[in-house]
């Protein structure tokens, strides 16, 4: 294969697939999501500059030229032609999206796809088109938690390889690798269970079913090996897991996957970090009509997967597991606290604080792990406010602390702009700041978070969250910590904690607004004193 039949990048070309259709722009599709299976339930930010300049549908393209199906599936019999459904093509244009500068927009870009739905054939297609076009002397690794998984992707691409005449004149087969002859290139097989740090400067990295390291030590190694190139890219293509790994920690995947949910939302701003994430909804295992929402290779007029396979798979296996890899949702160690869907039943976007609002103010704190987070609940509507939160950046730098004035100014601020009745604090450790303000004339009042506290604010809160008695804004740093809340059952009743002690989900928010939000019932169903007669003596 001569350098002439690569694809030429062209920001006004007009790419068309195999059938010569034109692909829908980017973004939300017009038509039924049935059939062209994008966008994906969670989807980054990508501008449409960097689209423009992508280099997926020059990949696309590639694959469907020079590609063969590797084995008989429903996508066709082995040697036919790999067919890129709308679906793959777009994932394609998004995970390689290119700046200006012909640097890839995102260094590291997160692809969740429920299993059997053609994951590793699509992976399969990058190694062979970078060796060949991409950087000289590069370095490509298929890594993954065992051998045998990360023997899989390569054994696509070395199938694709030795049944295409044009793909082997140019490429070596090894057992283990592949060789590519004009630009020097290697792409080795890696795994999680044997690995050496030593020497490597990856280019492209293909990790394969992330969720399912046992830890993030290949991760991080694999990381730091890209610093020395110009534009380099990890990609993980994977279906959800367990939230937490063998270490006890949150696993690399759901780590990575909250963070671009964060982004997503607003809360964080990090272009180099991307997602495509298809997932069904949390109550989604009842209804077989929105399975597809986790599996786009069901759409189409050829599907790639089965929808008796999925129907076969649920009746044989637990329904924990159906939800993780079928329904590519991600499965807590414990149990959520609330209902699926019931915070977000609560949520009214157009609820507004006021000023001179009657409120009470909880403040939840710690100085560097974990947040701290300062809400108001509304006396007349039980409606709940973020008013103050400061969270340990992502970066996970160590040396982060809370900025304890700007703590304090805020609750100054918060008790000069609203008609605060009580500001509650747990004392352990802000008793000074607790001090000061009650000095200033605030009206501090404790809230210890003993279960004497906290069990009957458990229970009266979780009953307003079930009942719709409850409101709120919709505020995505509250929902997040609300969903990372689960039961623990005390000596006294129920009440809420993080997953695991070492966890990096966060609960500060929900903790501070079941405060304020047990406070203000309790004000205001108490009655003002009633004016009590003036006494006045008779002389007899």
């Amino acid at each position: 294969m001569d350098e002439s039949s690569r694809p030429h990048s062209s920001g006004s070309r007009k790419a068309r697939n195999r059938n010569g259709r034109e692909p829908v722009k980017t973004g939300r599709i017009q038509g039924s999501p049935v059939q062209e299976g994008w966008p994906p339930r969670w989807l980054t930010p990508t501008s449409e500059g960097d689209l423009s300049r992508s280099l997926g549908d020059e990949v696309a393209d590639f694959a469907e030229a020079l590609i063969p199906i590797a084995k008989d599936s429903l996508a066709g019999k082995s040697g036919e032609p790999l067919q890129i459904r709308h679906w793959q093509r777009e994932l394609l244009r998004h995970m390689l999206a290119c700046r200006e500068d012909g640097t890839f927009a995102h260094r590291f870009y997160l692809a969740g796809i429920a299993r059997k739905n053609g994951k590793s054939s699509l992976a399969s297609i990058l190694p062979i088109y970078f060796g060949l076009f991409g950087d000289q002397g590069g370095e490509i690794y298929g890594a993954a938690s065992t051998r045998e998984q990360a023997s899989l992707v390569m054994s696509h691409a070395r199938r694709a390889v030795e049944m295409t005449p044009d793909l082997a004149d140019q490429i070596k087969v090894y057992r283990n690798a592949l060789e590519f002859k004009t630009t020097g290139t290697v792409y080795k097989a890696i795994a999680a269970e044997a690995y050496s740090s030593e020497g490597l400067s990856a280019s492209l990295i293909i990790a394969d079913e992330l969720a399912a390291w046992p830890s993030r030590d290949l991760f991080d190694v694999l990381s730091l090996s890209m610093g020395a190139r110009r534009s380099p890219l990890m990609i993980a293509i994977t279906t959800a897991g367990p939230r937490v790994d063998t270490t006890g920690q949150d696993s690399i995947a759901y780590t990575l996957y909250q963070l671009a949910r964060r982004r997503i939302a607003g809360e964080v701003d990090d272009p180099t970090l991307g997602m495509a994430w298809y997932e069904a909804d949390d109550d989604a295992y009842a209804d077989e009509t929105r399975w597809h929402q986790a599996n786009p290779g069901l759409l189409g007029e050829t599907p790639i997967l089965s929808f008796e396979d999925l129907v076969s798979a649920k009746k044989r296996t637990p329904e924990a597991e159906y939800k993780t890899k079928r329904l590519n949702i991600f499965t807590a160690g414990a149990q959520a606290w609330l209902p699926a869907g019931a915070w977000e039943a609560c949520a009214d976007p157009t609820l507004v604080l006021n000023d001179g609002d009657e409120v009470v103010v909880a403040h939840d704190g710690s100085f560097s792990n974990d947040s701290t987070a300062q809400v108001v609940c509304r006396i007349s509507d039980r409606a709940l406010f973020v008013v103050g939160h400061w969270e340990r950046p992502p970066d996970g730098d160590l040396s982060w602390r809370v900025p304890v004035q700007e703590v304090e100014a805020n609750m100054e601020r918060i008790c000069r702009t609203y008609k605060v009745r009580e500001v509650l604090f747990d004392p352990f450790r802000w008793q000074r700041s607790a001090e000061m303000w009650q000095q200033l004339g605030l009206p501090v009042v404790e809230f210890p978070q003993t279960p004497a506290r906290m069990v009957p604010a458990t229970s009266t809160f979780f009953d307003a969250v079930v009942n719709k008695r409850l409101k709120h804004n919709g505020d995505p740093r509250l929902a997040r910590h609300a969903s990372n809340a689960t039961p623990y059952y005390s000596r006294q009743g129920l009440m809420i904690r993080k997953e695991a002690r070492n966890s990096n989900k966060k609960i500060d928010l929900i903790a501070a607004a079941l405060m304020c939000h047990a406070r203000a019932g309790t004000l205001s169903s108490t009655s003002d004193p009633r004016p009590q007669p003036a006494v006045t003596f008779i002389e007899l």
